[in-house]
């Protein structure tokens, strides 16, 4: 068994956010996506290093999925990856 995915409440909210916006327009682009970033994550499970280092902060990884980026800490010795952001691309860095 692979690492435990544990989505942040901020991700969530993030991940809401960017489903009612699509939504507004195309409400079955808006369930693809949605479920698009949530099945990206599932990479995660085996192979919890996959994405890049974030390079302002230690421990944070970042996955691509055009035109979001993921926001991720992977905890090995717990066996699990914290979920701490879906970001689009073309609003800069998140708080993270």
């Amino acid at each position: 068994m692979g690492c435990k995915i544990i989505f942040s409440p901020q991700a969530i909210a993030d991940l809401e956010s960017a489903v009612r916006f699509i939504a507004k327009d195309n409400r079955d682009a808006a369930v693809r996506v949605g479920n698009a970033l949530v099945d990206r994550v599932s990479i995660l499970e085996n192979f919890p290093l996959v994405g890049s280092p974030h390079p302002k902060r230690p421990g944070v990884r970042k996955l691509v999925s055009r035109p979001y980026i993921i926001y991720y800490r992977p905890r090995l010795e717990e066996d699990c990856v914290d979920i701490l952001r879906y970001w689009h691309g073309a609003r800069g860095e998140p708080e993270l």
